[in-house]
């Protein structure tokens, strides 16, 4: 049994080690992919309650998406409870109701 365990160990570990590489190398192509479709769904440049608003929005329009809810910034619980205080409610509104809109144009999917 242990003879057994030392040799199928190495071979184990080279079988691994020689599929890694066609892995990555199978997901390469998607990367670019990603990146490019990254693009519309980064925050602007702001601050960070804009910027986390957007990420929000755009989160919040896919899961509305996807359990066929009506597509409405303004009906989601985060646009009307914001997790922000005093004055950046609206600069968080403002950026939610931006990147809801940005997934909603690009038909973004989970």
């Amino acid at each position: 049994m242990k003879t057994i365990i030392r040799i199928a160990t190495p071979v184990l570990a080279i079988a691994l080690m020689s599929g890694v590489s066609s892995f990555a190398q199978s997901v390469q192509p998607q990367n670019n992919n990603a990146a490019a479709a990254q693009d519309w769904n980064t925050p602007p440049t702001g601050t960070e309650q804009s910027q986390q608003g957007f990420r929000d929005g755009v989160q919040a329009a896919q899961l509305d998406r996807a359990a066929k809810r009506n597509m409405d910034a303004k009906a989601s619980h985060l646009y009307v409870h914001p997790p922000v205080k005093g004055g950046a409610r609206d600069e968080y509104r403002a950026s939610f109701e931006a990147g809801y809109k940005a997934a909603l144009e690009h038909g973004s999917s989970m």
